[in-house]
């Protein structure tokens, strides 16, 4: 059992209080999962800058810092806890080979033009206080709060999953053929950091996006060839999706006004949200794809 959470904003009306009402959907799903927690903030930055998500563990921030500056020279670092966002105008594919090469005890998290991603183990609301969640603004965000099963309670095995550039997912459930589905995508060329069923799906999202499907044809193709019970938020630069499988096992329900749609596994995630007793409320129908923006 896990809690998964989402807003979109329709109007730029709630972008300053994104994080607050965001802040307030995790802290309300704490008791379906309080190992660890997430949330992706999406808010874009510009087309030249790309920003980058990492958790760097028990490094030294300053020493981290200072190695960087000598890899990379035009960048901007911003410290929140053990998460750094890095941005520059250098390409993903350089800068992920200096923290990899240089960096073994990094982890690139999510990164993108528009995501930032944190995460980390502890009681949800511990996680949000410490990430500073109320203060972020944005035009769409996710979060997840974890109640382990399958995989380790680690910083790798939290959610989101973010497996390509400014795209991340949560789940609440779980995949029956996600071993299968990993060898494929590895010999694809996907990697993989961690032995959680939701990073599988997550590339299995990615890969079908680096190919042109649209996001929603993704998750349409996705109710066949991915087994088990769950339901996933996914999120783009542009917009996001909800899918539950076709037994729909797995709770959701969904919140929409004309200032924006909330999404979460009880309505009790929404219930602190502005003007959502005048919202249209329901549930997601089985096998089918819900989503906003692009």
């Amino acid at each position: 059992m896990c809690g998964i959470v989402g807003i979109y904003l329709k109007t730029k009306k709630f972008e300053k209080n994104l994080g607050k009402m965001l802040s307030g959907m995790l802290n309300n799903m704490e008791s379906r999962g309080p190992d660890s927690a997430g949330f992706a903030i999406y808010k874009n930055e510009g087309n030249k800058i790309y920003k980058f998500s990492l958790c760097i563990n028990d490094l030294n921030f300053n020493v981290f810092k200072k190695e960087l500056f000598k890899k990379i020279k035009k960048i901007k670092l911003n410290q929140i806890s053990d998460h750094v966002i890095l941005k520059t105008e250098e390409k993903p594919k350089k800068v992920i080979e200096i923290i990899n090469s240089n960096f073994p005890k990094v982890s690139i998290v999510g990164y993108g033009k528009s995501i930032e991603i944190f995460k980390q183990v502890g009681n949800p609301k511990d996680v949000v206080k410490k990430f500073k969640l109320g203060e972020f603004s944005g035009t769409h965000g996710i979060g997840h709060t974890r109640m382990a099963t399958e995989s380790a309670i680690t910083t790798d095995g939290s959610h989101p999953y973010s497996t390509g550039e400014d795209e991340c997912l949560v789940h609440n459930g779980s995949l029956s053929n996600h071993n299968n589905l990993r060898r494929e995508l590895t010999k694809k060329g996907n990697i993989f950091n961690s032995e959680n069923d939701t990073e599988v799906a997550a590339g299995y999202v990615s890969h079908s996006l680096s190919n042109q499907k649209s996001l929603k044809d993704t998750l349409t193709s996705g109710l066949k060839d991915l087994d088990g019970f769950y339901t996933f938020i996914t999120g783009t630069r542009k917009g996001f999706a909800v899918v539950r499988d076709e037994i729909a096992c797995k709770p959701a329900v969904i919140a929409e006004t004309k200032n924006y749609v909330a999404i979460a596994s009880e309505f009790q995630a929404m219930a602190h949200l502005p003007d959502v007793n005048a919202a249209k409320i329901f549930e997601p129908e089985p096998g089918i794809v819900y989503s906003w923006g692009k």
